[in-house]
């Protein structure tokens, strides 16, 4: 079984980790969440679950309004040929959440250390940074550093490039 949000605050809080939970009707995309920037401060992510041609998977996690060029991005990650996103069902088996609640906190759930995560450098200079706690009725802040303890306490050290804005060294 995936682990619940419970499992999630239970494991920040053993870490030591500050965070704040605020509960709020379910949102699926970044447009429906925009209603509850007067509610919770900080940055506001997307995350992309994306696979490159050889089946590597990939969670790539930027601030909502971060521009990436997913024809390129692969370049930019190393990775095999062009990415497409990653289907609800392979989601649901190496994160353990549904569409609509893509989360870097469902590294929790990926014992395996299949996807690799992915945290755009631009966004770790914003704090507190917001995210589902593993379903989208709720958003968890911590701070970027808090982030990537965590991470790295469930077997995931992120990559942090910067995914967003233009190529290092010209357009891709």
């Amino acid at each position: 079984m995936p682990a619940t949000p419970d499992d999630l605050f239970a494991c920040l809080d053993r870490l030591g980790i500050a965070h704040r939970t605020v509960r709020h009707p379910p949102v699926f995309t970044v447009r429906e969440s925009t209603a509850l920037r007067g509610e919770i401060p900080g940055g506001h992510t997307k995350n992309l679950f994306l696979k490159d041609k050889r089946d590597a998977l990939f969670l790539v996690v930027a601030l909502e309004d971060a521009a990436i060029d997913l024809k390129g991005l692969h370049r930019r990650l190393g990775a095999s040929g062009r990415f497409s996103f990653g289907s609800a069902d392979l989601l649901r088996e190496t994160l353990g959440v549904e569409p609509g609640s893509v989360t870097p906190f469902a590294a929790i759930n990926d014992t395996d250390a299949r996807v690799t995560v992915v945290l755009d450098r631009p966004m770790m200079a914003t704090s507190p940074l917001n995210y589902h706690p593993l379903v989208n009725t709720m958003t968890t802040a911590v701070a970027p550093d808090d982030l990537v303890r965590f991470l790295r306490h469930t077997g995931h050290e992120p990559r942090l490039v910067a995914v967003s804005g233009p190529a290092p060294g010209g357009s891709d």
